[in-house]
């Protein structure tokens, strides 16, 4: 076979070296500097070249991200030096235990009073993976195994866009460690995939990750999406580092993946606080973890201390409490929401997860039940991940091995609450309630009114807007502002400085602006976002009534479709006199000021992260909006300020590294104020 021209060898190293840069800024520092179809083109062209001359594709090619050949089995490797495990701590007293533990070790070492420098890092719940890299190329990547021995999974290590395929300025030999796992919102989307093929779902993100990591074909993993945090520099030969916090700057100078939220703390009080801080975030981030790992940073010490059996002394992990249990079902019920949709839940036999007990969970809607196969009277497996809403995600392992199982739960044929026949529209995920007067439909539409984001009413939660409903003194959203001080002395638990502090949480709500308002009618697909985005661009309750849907669809965010049902929930009967009800009481149906077009902050895009002192995420993004501005969820090159409070979290890193200007609340109100 005659060797490649020369052109066509400079220029697939030139796309090589392309691709690798785009690649980093991509998956690695998350600010891509071309589109997706410019990368596609680049890749293409280099796949061209090599399939015209096999002789150019080497180890490191992109074009083996998509998948190379699949493998017949996955070999055993041993690994170079072995990967230890962790012991672990669940409190406080356990982890100063592990401290006075090391400090006695040292002092028969000889060592008195060591001073101990903490490295604390995030506990991925993934799949740990070792990469070894030869001149700078990876040679081979393997799982973990028993420690001693795992499994070769190059050829699908090699679809991850976060992992190097090879490096500059490098040793003859290194070895790096880090957690393969999958984003929360990537295995959501991937088991939404293969729910609507047919196909099983996954139970949680480990479990994916572990899964696609072990394909034999490799074109089966890269249609998965994995991403990677190195945590851990192996044997490294001309490598010498005094600190473990030195590793992980050298890897993340080196192109690795090191998570941004790695602290150096010099004392246990320290390290206790970062623990329970990433115990109290767990559920704000995209990434599942299972608790935190403390290392002691000074290299030399970590020799001395050594490990009892596979246990090294100078790292433990905090555990978080587990996040999933199994426990039976006991029954589906049905709760009717604010549009008559009918939505499940279950009834669990009561069971500890997360450090709460739980006897309900959400089951999401009736398609779901079917898709996993859930039945009452069997045992499910719950999750509860950081603070969010417990939900049955599967049967347990050994129930879909029973025979005789229950009859899988349906839909109730009648409203359980008002009695109505039910009906399933043709397009619809919901079963519905037809009765626009049904009694739980109108409570979820006032409960909705009083809540946060909406009017925002303290001291009118569940249960008192209930007791009101039942008592006949609210029907309707503006029999909140009709109550009287003696009705309400009259109610069970409302005593008179509860009834004067609600009464005044209500007259305040007439200054909620009208954004919130809107919001707080209750129309279907009318959210927060949405609800600003009309009263930005219609600036009257008078010119929202009078729009065509052509004119509502020219809104940011609002399609045709969408244009047309809001349109015609507006000219609905009891929507006209909600209105106008609320128009005489006093609410705000206008926006006042100038329009945002001349706002001081008009043009600009802001993100919020963290808690500011006097203002709540709300207000401060109606103040940002009602200047002109713009309020998006992440950080990007187009992001103009950074609003950040304290407890910032990530985004207030990735804003730096963009060079994103960054304000504290006291910032924000100058930018507001034009100066």
């Amino acid at each position: 076979m005659s060797a490649p021209p020369r052109k066509a060898r400079e220029r697939a190293a030139e796309l090589r070296t392309q691709l690798g840069h785009h690649a980093h800024r991509y998956y690695v520092l998350d600010d891509p500097e071309i589109g997706d179809e410019v990368y596609d083109g680049l890749l293409d062209e280099l796949r061209a070249l090599e399939e015209a001359h096999p002789q150019l594709q080497s180890a490191d090619s992109p074009t083996l991200r998509v998948g190379g050949e699949p493998v017949g089995r996955l070999e055993k490797i041993e690994h170079l030096e072995p990967m230890l495990s962790l012991g672990n701590v669940r409190s406080e007293e356990e982890l100063r235990a592990w401290v006075e533990r090391m400090r006695n070790h040292l002092a028969r070492e000889g060592i008195a009073e060591p001073a101990f420098t903490y490295v604390v890092e995030p506990k991925i719940d993934g799949l740990a993976i070792s990469l070894v890299y030869r001149d700078g190329v990876l040679e081979r990547g393997a799982t973990r195994g028993n420690g001693l021995i795992g499994e070769d999974v190059t050829h699908n290590l090699r679809t991850i866009g976060a992992i190097p395929l090879h490096f500059e300025d490098a040793p003859a030999l290194v070895e790096v460690r880090g957690e393969v796992y999958m984003s929360l919102a990537d295995f959501t989307a991937l088991n939404e995939r293969r729910a609507e093929a047919g196909e099983s779902t996954f139970m949680n993100p480990r479990n994916s990750a572990a899964g696609t990591i072990r394909q034999l074909d490799p074109a089966d993993a890269a249609k998965r999406p994995l991403s990677i945090w190195c945590y851990q520099v192996g044997v490294g030969e001309g490598l010498s580092f005094t600190a473990h916090s030195e590793a992980l700057e050298w890897l993340r100078e080196h192109g690795f993946r090191v998570n941004s939220g790695i602290r150096v703390l010099e004392s246990a009080e320290e390290v206790i606080a970062q623990c329970l801080d990433w115990e109290r975030r767990r559920g704000e981030l995209d990434f599942e973890i299972d608790g935190v790992v403390v290392k002691v940073d000074d290299l030399a010490l970590q020799r001395r201390l050594g490990a009892v059996g596979r246990d090294p002394r100078w790292a433990v992990a905090w555990k978080f409490p587990p996040t999933t249990a199994v426990t039976k079902l006991e029954k589906v019920m049905w709760n009717v929401g604010k549009f008559g949709d009918l939505r499940p839940y279950a009834v669990l036999e009561p069971v500890r997860v997360g450090g709460v007990t739980i006897k309900l969970a959400t089951l999401h809607n009736e398609q779901d039940i079917l898709r996993k196969d859930i039945r009452a009277g069997e045992e499910v497996i719950v999750v509860r991940a950081g603070d969010v809403i417990p939900q049955v995600v599967s049967p347990a392992p050994h129930v879909a091995e029973q025979k005789d199982r229950p009859q899988a739960p349906h839909p109730p044929e009648r409203c359980p609450f008002c009695d109505t026949p039910t009906v399933k529209p043709a397009e619809g995920v919901f079963t519905t309630c037809p009765n626009r007067d049904c009694p739980a439909r109108a409570w979820q539409l006032l409960k909705h009114f009083v809540s946060r984001g909406a009017m925002d009413i303290d001291g009118l939660g569940e249960k008192q807007v209930a007791l009101l409903q039942e008592r006949g003194l609210v029907c309707s959203a503006a029999d909140f502002y009709r109550l009287s001080e003696a009705q309400l002395l009259e109610i069970e638990r409302f005593g008179e400085l509860s009834v004067r502090n609600l009464l005044a949480a209500i007259e305040s709500s007439k200054e909620r602006p009208f954004a919130r308002v809107l919001f707080a009618l209750g129309i279907e697909e009318v959210g927060e976002v949405t609800g600003r985005n009309l009263a930005q661009s219609f600036r009257d309750i008078d010119a929202l009534l009078a729009a065509t849907p052509e004119q509502i669809a020219e809104t940011n965010g609002v399609g045709e479709k969408m244009a047309v049902s809001i349109r015609a929930q507006l000219d609905e009967e009891r929507m006209q006199k909600l209105i106008a009800d609320l128009r005489e009481i006093g609410l705000r149906f206008h926006d006042e000021g100038p329009p945002p077009s001349q706002g001081p902050l008009a043009g600009n895009t802001l993100v919020l992260t963290g808690s500011m002192p006097e203002w709540s995420r709300e207000e401060a993004t109606e103040r940002i909006m009602a200047a002109g501005g713009r309020v998006t969820g992440s950080v990007s090159k187009k992001t103009d300020y950074l609003v950040a409070g304290e407890s910032p979290g990530t985004k207030l890193e990735k804003a730096e590294r963009l060079g994103v200007a960054v304000l504290n609340e006291a910032g924000l109100r100058k930018l507001l104020e034009g100066s």
